[in-house]
């Protein structure tokens, strides 16, 4: 899949935007406990992921697949990081909403990666 390709496929922005408002009404739907950094780390993850992903549907960029897969890891190491992995819900949460996303951005970073290396031989 070339860059320019990626440019006019949106479909993994789309997903990303999909799975930051999931995170972001996580904390209501699923019911997290009590545990505030649970929720914080939610809502200001679900922004980030969100606001990158809605710039990325704009234009493609690497720095922006970058972000959302530091995001992405950071979301399925946030439980233990935060410790918040008493709270089934909140964990299961960030760590299928944290693969998804740092898989797109893998997979985006990997095509574009490789579609430079191809039209440079």
């Amino acid at each position: 899949m070339s860059e320019s390709m990626l440019r006019k496929t949106p479909v993994f922005d789309a997903i990303n935007l999909i799975a930051a408002v999931a995170l972001f009404v996580a904390p209501w739907v699923v019911s997290f406990g009590p545990e505030s950094y649970a929720n914080w780390n939610a809502w200001i993850s679900a922004a980030v992921i969100a606001l990158v992903a809605l710039g990325a549907i704009t234009a493609f960029s690497r720095w922006e697949e970058v972000v959302n897969l530091v995001a992405g890891l950071w979301l399925i190491a946030a439980p233990w990081a935060l410790r918040f992995t008493g709270d089934r819900n909140a964990v299961v949460s960030h760590l299928v909403i944290g693969a998804i996303v740092a898989v797109c951005a893998a997979v985006r970073l990997w095509a574009a990666t490789t579609s430079v290396e191809a039209t440079a031989r």
